[in-house]
């Protein structure tokens, strides 16, 4: 899967991406309108959600089966709806219940919020708030962390 900064996604079989060395160019995995730019590629597993985040602090977890596999080159589909409220699309990544996700902003506040926390919703709304960010910052960057080992039930039991 492909994501764009403008929201669309678009998901082939990797079979279409012949190999090619080092020096070429490559093949076009999407076209993108103007002004607008990939910002994440995930491989698709079958028993993992779509997890899409904005700049302004929204995500959302999709089924994968929403999206459906299409030629490379194309538009894609709409995978996020963005909005000045939400901003525009920062992340695309393949998580499972049991992932945990660090999300960072612009002024380096970092926050760690577990996927199942996330609600799951169909692929062409604008999600819940993940992060707040104030005037003139932005979500920059996420990515799943492994798991904390760390269970506060656990440690009470242990005392």
């Amino acid at each position: 899967m492909l994501a764009s900064h403008k929201g669309m996604s678009i998901r082939f079989h990797e079979s279409q991406v012949r190999s090619m060395g080092r020096a070429s160019m490559g093949v076009k995995g999407m076209h993108l309108g103007k002004g607008d730019y990939v910002i994440d590629m995930e491989l698709a597993d079958s028993d993992s959600q779509v997890l899409a985040i904005s700049e302004n602090g929204y995500g959302k977890r999709t089924p994968l089966e929403e999206y459906r596999p299409q030629r490379r080159g194309g538009r894609g589909i709409i995978t996020m709806r963005t909005t000045d409220k939400t901003g525009k699309l920062v992340a695309l990544k393949m998580v499972d219940e049991d992932d945990d996700l660090m999300i960072i902003n612009s002024e380096g506040i970092i926050i760690r919020i577990g996927a199942k926390q996330i609600s799951t919703m169909s692929r062409n709304t604008q999600g819940v708030t993940l992060m707040r960010v104030e005037e003139g910052m932005n979500v920059i960057s996420v990515a799943k962390a492994e798991k904390d080992g760390d269970d506060p039930e656990k440690e009470d039991e242990e005392i």
